[in-house]
């Protein structure tokens, strides 16, 4: 079966049909840059680009880079136009796409949802979370395979500041930082949550997952299994496609 996942995230927005039996894209995936201000009309018509792409006429499950509460209401918007909050997106982008059925859900939520049923979680126990450096730090909890929804531990504090301000892939470019100076940041906010929440398992998504081995080998000292994402930044668009197929 297959149905159509988009990913909006702080530079771009990106998506495609989805098999879901596979867990994988079905077509290569397209993508608009996020507009600037990421207003939700101007969102809406990135979202609507990508989908119009493909000739989509099915349900579309869409992430979202904050607080998503009823599959619909957003209730946080740290990296996008502050518009947003309150806005109920699931209507918004059904009218924008013409009155096709839209499911929207956490963009860390989707792809650790992703991650537990076709990637680096699948048949683990115990607490996971898996963690996406982006233009913020998204996150995804679970227990026994069980998401806790709309954890948002980007926003735990780290040093007087916000945790993404200084760990997320975006602060290393800012920062110009190296791979070892940026090792160091994630490591002391990969031991902060570690003392919160003593996860067995730590999934390292985003983009930047496809560079894993640039830092991972650099992080010591943190009990818990530390493994890149399978399906990397794509697991965003895979677990909006899954949501949308059971239509919460």
């Amino acid at each position: 079966m297959e149905i159509f996942g988009v990913d909006i995230g702080g530079s771009g927005i990106k998506g495609a049909p989805v098999d879901l039996d596979k867990g994988d894209l079905a077509q290569e995936r397209c993508k608009v840059l996020t507009p600037h201000p990421a207003t939700p009309d101007a969102v809406a018509d990135g979202v609507k680009q990508v989908v119009d792409h493909f000739g989509w006429t099915g349900p579309v499950g869409v992430t979202f880079p904050g607080v998503v509460t009823d599959g619909a209401t957003i209730r946080t918007a740290a990296n996008v136009d502050k518009g947003w909050i309150d806005t109920d997106a699931r209507v918004l982008l059904g009218d924008r796409l013409g009155g096709l059925p839209v499911t929207v859900v956490n963009d860390a939520d989707a792809a650790g949802i992703a991650e537990m049923h076709f990637g680096a979680g699948r048949h683990r126990k115990g607490t996971v979370i898996v963690l996406t450096f982006g233009t913020g730090i998204g996150s995804a909890l679970f227990s026994d395979g069980v998401l806790v929804p709309n954890t948002e531990l980007g926003h735990l504090e780290l040093r007087g500041h916000d945790a993404e301000k200084r760990a997320s892939s975006k602060a290393k470019e800012d920062h110009d930082l190296s791979w070892d100076e940026w090792a160091r940041r994630v490591r002391k906010y990969l031991a902060h949550v570690e003392m919160l929440f003593s996860p067995e398992l730590f999934v390292i998504g985003g983009g930047v997952s496809r560079k894993a081995h640039k830092f991972l080998p650099k992080i010591e000292g943190i009990r818990a299994e530390i493994v890149p994402a399978h399906l990397q930044n794509n697991a965003g668009i895979v677990g909006a496609a899954m949501r949308a197929a059971t239509g919460v």
